[in-house]
């Protein structure tokens, strides 16, 4: 299938301010663009690009003062599948993790495991190793919290997440995170684009969040918020929480007045030649 995805978000800047964006397309899906995805600007400033410490790719712009946009807009192909399914997925024990998994089991700035270990030892110590304990997180945090954009504040953590039982994507993919570290699986925080494909139109579209886990050597997509296998993530960025990954960090006065998120089926791809 083929994806017509991008943004605009748009900027009121007293002042020039330098902002570091995580807006592009990850590595590992750059193969699958059928247009780039440049990071544009108006008015067009230089964007500088590099890779952060876990392979996203991060731009950097000096915005000058007044209305500032931002935006992306490009055609990528995928696969058409829901999320890869393995119930048999096995827990693998800390000790014998991979040394770069290790990260993603240690508390980080939105996934408390110290407040959060002995609550989810009494939720889910009784459930089975491996993919079904990752499945009863999901189970339990997708039923607890309540879904609302009026609860959305970037100081928001897992545990108050869990306190408050209401929040956005990112609470949900926070607490799951906080509960699956607290467990022992190796979880990591994911961002990017997923448009309302294969499900009814819920909303406006915006970015998504939801997180990976590491089951028998390799990393599974999940996600608590709709807790079912999806069609069309298309991965932006990953990190330790959404600390490591905002769309935009901004090193000065800067109001956000304008935000777009388009992800939607173009329907199937052309044929190949050769």
């Amino acid at each position: 299938m083929r994806i017509h995805a991008g943004f605009e978000v748009v900027y009121d800047c007293p002042l020039p301010v330098p902002m570091l964006l995580s807006l592009s397309v990850h590595p590992s899906r750059r193969g699958d663009l059928e247009t780039p995805d440049w990071v544009r600007t108006d008015p067009v400033v230089d964007v500088r690009q590099y890779l952060d410490l876990y392979g996203n790719i991060c731009s950097r712009v000096l915005a000058p003062a007044g209305r500032f946009a931002i935006s992306a807009d490009f055609v990528i192909r995928d696969s058409g599948l829901v999320d890869a399914y393995a119930p048999d997925a096995i827990q693998i024990a800390a000790h014998n993790l991979p040394d770069d998994a290790l990260l993603y089991l240690l508390g980080s700035r939105y996934c408390e495991t110290d407040r959060l270990s002995d609550l989810a030892w009494s939720l889910f110590a009784s459930s089975p190793l491996g993919w079904p304990r990752v499945q009863a997180i999901c189970d339990f945090v997708h039923g607890h919290i309540a879904f609302d954009y009026q609860d959305a504040r970037p100081t928001k953590g897992a545990f108050e997440a869990y306190t408050e039982g209401r929040g956005v994507c990112r609470d949900y993919a926070h607490l799951a995170i906080a509960f699956c570290r607290c467990m022992n699986i190796p979880a990591r925080y994911c961002t990017g684009y997923l448009g309302d494909i294969g499900v009814p139109i819920v909303g406006v579209m915006d970015f998504s969040a939801w997180f990976e886990v590491y089951l028998g050597g390799r990393w599974y997509a999940f996600d608590a918020r709709n807790n079912i296998p999806r069609i069309g993530r298309v991965l932006i960025a990953r990190g330790r929480d959404a600390a490591d990954v905002p769309i935009a960090n901004t090193f000065g006065s800067a109001t956000l007045v304008g935000f777009t998120v388009v992800s939607e089926d173009l329907g199937a791809c052309a044929p190949q030649a050769g």
